[in-house]
């Protein structure tokens, strides 16, 4: 693979996954139709705001290289959130939280074993 594209290939992965949930969140968050379908399944008004909130802090989180572990497990924790409350309103269209965890396993793994190689390489 050309050396210039798999340099790229990983960041641009997380950046594209960061700034896509960070934005899905926010509309979520702030989104009166997904209000109203927590509160037609019998589920409290707050959990919209925790629920998009709390990934819009993961997601910034997982966007700094400092932090990227750490909003990429929180990011996990959420992704399992959202996709216990699809089945509990009946939706199984939970495909793309999949892809979007998996995206994050990937851009975590990756850069946690980018630092172990480096520690190795002294």
């Amino acid at each position: 693979m050309n050396q210039r594209l798999k340099k790229f290939a990983i960041p641009g992965l997380r950046w594209t996954v960061g700034v896509v949930v960070l934005l899905e969140s926010i509309h979520f968050t702030l989104s009166p139709s997904a209000g109203r379908e927590l509160a037609k399944a019998g589920l409290p008004h707050w959990i919209r705001p925790a629920l998009g909130g709390s990934e819009a802090i993961a997601a910034l989180l997982f966007l700094v290289p400092a932090a990227n572990s750490i909003g990429g497990y929180l990011l996990l924790i959420v992704f399992t959130i959202a996709v216990a409350i699809h089945f509990l309103l009946g939706e199984s269209n939970v495909g793309a939280i999949f892809v979007y965890g998996m995206a994050v396993v990937v851009c975590t793994s990756h850069r946690n074993n980018a630092a172990l190689e480096s520690s190795h390489d002294r």
